[in-house]
């Protein structure tokens, strides 16, 4: 079975000891299957069907990364995992699915796993084989419409994570009937920033929660702010899932005694659409670590958009393998 994307070796006819094989060459699948306009946030490399509704794709973590930067220089931001986990459900729907370019994705729901030995950071990027299997596959006559999808990811050999996700998918036609042919307005100000040492960032352009309402409130305002290069690569007409996962991320790292979290699993989901001229309020509570100040210990995060509640996300956290413990309030993420 062919390897389809970038991940293909070639070898000779011609006798060995005068033309060895060439070594494999290895490039990211096309941007467009992943929704992705700059190459550099592709992370998968290439994809192949196992049997029906199975597949194997391949995927690479850099070992440094603009925004998904390494927790205290040891270990893979998690977030990657999200990342990967969005990607393939959109890979899969284009590419074997015939799902035409130009259709819209709804996330409902995504949710991880990782082992965090497995995702440490080493000398050499981390080079990933996922197993994934789809099920809850949703037609429209013959058209594919959304599905679930549960994935392993192994590095080596061994587990490193697993993660599910699920959407549905509609041509542009009737997004626009969806959406109500509806004209963005003004987006609201972004707002100061929290300071960025408080949820384990050093610029504030990477940060998207607004200073409190009041101090402890454990209450931000998203800051969406579209110029950002990762978290809005391309144009759209509503807050990714991915910039809610980060501030859900950023509203832990808030409320941890360390700012600089390791979060080791996430289930999230996902109700309506977010719009980007009205205001977004995360609140957030953590739940006792068990083990003390330094166990892992759970947040739940909730973003209500206009009064109506837009997602859900809890996040279990441990402090990164080998990080000191923070000082006080000057805990950062030096490799940021």
């Amino acid at each position: 079975m062919p390897i389809r994307g970038g991940t293909l070796s070639q070898t000779t006819s011609a006798p060995a000891s005068f033309a060895p094989a060439l070594p494999r060459l290895t490039t990211t699948v096309p941007r467009e299957y992943v929704h992705r306009a700059a190459v550099a946030e592709v992370l998968l490399t290439g994809w192949r069907k196992v049997e029906a509704n199975r597949f194997r794709v391949w995927a690479q973590w850099p070992r440094g990364h603009s925004f998904f930067s390494p927790l205290r220089g040891v270990q893979h931001d998690p977030m990657l995992v999200a990342e990967t986990v969005r990607q393939i459900g959109s890979l899969l729907a284009h590419a074997e699915f015939d799902v035409p370019l130009g259709f819209q994705f709804l996330m409902w729901h995504l949710d991880y796993s990782l082992r965090p030995r497995h995702t440490a950071l080493e000398s050499t990027p981390a080079e990933l084989v996922l197993d994934v299997e789809c099920s809850e596959i949703r037609r429209k006559g013959r058209s594919f419409g959304g599905m679930r999808y549960d994935v392993v990811i192994r590095r080596d050999g061994a587990v490193a994570a697993t993660g599910s996700a699920s959407y549905t998918c509609t041509s542009p036609e009737v997004y626009r009937r969806l959406r109500g042919d509806r004209i963005p307005g003004t987006p609201p100000a972004l707002g100061a920033p929290v300071r960025p040492r408080r949820v384990g960032r050093r610029s504030p352009f990477d940060v998207v929660l607004a200073e409190e309402d009041a101090p402890g409130a454990a209450r931000w305002r998203l800051r969406a702010d579209g110029r950002h290069p990762v978290l809005f690569d391309h144009p759209v007409d509503h807050v990714p899932g991915m910039v809610l996962l980060e501030a859900a991320r950023q509203a832990a790292a808030v409320l941890s005694p360390d700012p600089v979290i390791l979060p080791t699993e996430l289930t999230s989901s996902f109700h309506r659409y977010a719009e980007l001229d009205s205001p977004i309020w995360i609140e957030a509570a953590r739940e006792t670590a068990a083990g003390g100040r330094n166990g892992p210990a759970t947040t739940v995060v909730r973003g209500h958009q206009d009064d109506e509640l837009l997602f859900t996300c809890a996040l279990t956290s441990i402090r990164p393998r080998n990080a000191p413990a923070p000082p006080g309030d000057t805990a950062v993420n030096p490799s940021e």
